[in-house]
């Protein structure tokens, strides 16, 4: 059974591509079959996995726009064991406008990911989404089965959350009944300021259940590893940032049955 995982926070800066690409990569090392879905037109997370945007022919901006794409032509294998990504490129900026005057504007990845075989040999797939509440990722929370928010631990990451859940709620009444929260993820954690202890304790006291139990320090190594092209776990597997996405990774097969 495939879990599709959308990770989503329209706040930018909150660790959300970082998240997604060393998420998917722990997860796949860890032997699950990890799918990733670009669908953030700045293309981080593809160029994070080692892929070359230049080199690209086709990406996610036709998973949306074009109802009779090959999804296997998106499919690019990543030079990391169990790592798959459908890329994305700039072309994707232009999707939203094109979208809304799209009949099942809001179902068009949850189609294409439905109806395509190629998407059945993975186990898991994550989708990084734009960091706003448009159209691409209303399909996001449409194709997923739950959402992971990561908040950054500061004064400002709280409001963000209330819209977003708001969106997940309306997007669970419309579109998809079954969305849920995955979890809630710390980031940019640094346990020696007050206001990251203060900011933890809100976010448990409205997501008690749902905060995951690992917490994502600030560390240099996570944010040297995509220049590289290369997920944490392959660039600094000793480092604190590796750890901390290897735990997690544990715990979401964990929560999975996996």
């Amino acid at each position: 059974m495939i879990k599709t995982i959308a990770v989503a926070n329209q706040k930018g800066g909150v660790g959300k591509t970082t998240t997604v690409v060393n998420l998917a990569s722990c997860m796949a090392e860890k032997g699950a079959r990890v799918l990733l879905v670009d669908l953030d037109a700045q293309g981080n997370a593809t160029t994070g996995c080692g892929i070359r945007k230049k080199d690209l022919q086709k990406s996610s901006y036709d998973l949306l726009t074009d109802g009779n794409v090959n999804i296997s032509e998106l499919i690019i294998k990543t030079p990391y064991h169990n790592l798959w990504v459908i890329p994305s490129t700039m072309d994707l900026a232009g999707a939203e406008i094109e979208l809304a005057e799209t009949q099942g504007r809001a179902k068009r990845l949850a189609k294409a990911l439905g109806d395509a075989d190629a998407a059945k040999n993975f186990d898991f797939v994550l989708i990084d989404c734009p960091p706003s509440l448009g159209l691409v990722t209303i399909n996001a929370l449409t194709a997923a089965d739950t959402v992971l928010i990561p908040i950054q631990c500061e004064f400002f990451a709280l409001e963000g959350l209330s819209q977003l859940t708001n969106t997940v709620k309306q997007v669970k009444k419309v579109y998809n009944p079954k969305l849920d929260i995955e979890g809630v993820l710390i980031t940019m954690f640094d346990g020696r300021l007050n206001l990251t202890m203060q900011v933890l304790a809100e976010v448990k006291k409205y997501f008690a259940s749902k905060t995951f139990k690992s917490v994502i320090p600030r560390n240099v190594r996570i944010s040297e590893a995509p220049s590289h092209g290369k997920p944490i776990n392959y660039y600094d597997r000793g480092s604190k940032g590796a750890k901390a996405y290897s735990d997690l990774a544990d715990e979401i097969l964990k929560n999975n049955g996996r």
